[in-house]
């Protein structure tokens, strides 16, 4: 692993947020100065395509990434706000409805986050 990917590597894995490509980058930028866009996204893409990041893809808005471990989300249809859940694992029964094995599944689960269902209370 280059140090740009061990850098990228070690902000997404450790980070609570999913963060974006600007964000991993201005990250970067705090310890590698000299770092470019173009060098965070092709590490990031590097990454992801290796299997060692997770992308998070969600309509009208840019891709986030976060670590591998197993776990699902919940996406907030007003904010965008992306917070981890950890569902039932469903491997199983998806194999099972399938008739065979699949590469994996990644479960969104959109709501309204209690912080929006605050302020449409208070409107």
């Amino acid at each position: 692993m280059t140090k740009y990917e061990q850098e990228i590597y070690n902000i997404i894995t450790t980070s609570i947020d999913h963060l974006t490509v600007e964000q991993i980058y201005m990250e970067l930028k705090k310890t590698c100065p000299k770092v470019v866009m173009a060098t965070v996204y092709n590490n990031v893409n590097k990454l992801w395509k290796a299997g060692l990041i997770r992308k998070v893809s969600i309509e009208n808005a840019p891709d986030r990434y976060d670590r591998i471990r197993k776990h699902d989300h919940l996406v907030c249809q007003k904010c965008g706000k992306l917070a981890d859940i950890s569902f039932e694992d469903l491997t199983d029964s998806l194999r099972e409805q399938m008739g065979g094995d699949f590469l994996s599944y990644d479960l969104k689960v959109f709501y309204i986050c209690p912080e929006c269902q605050g302020l449409e209370r208070k409107h």
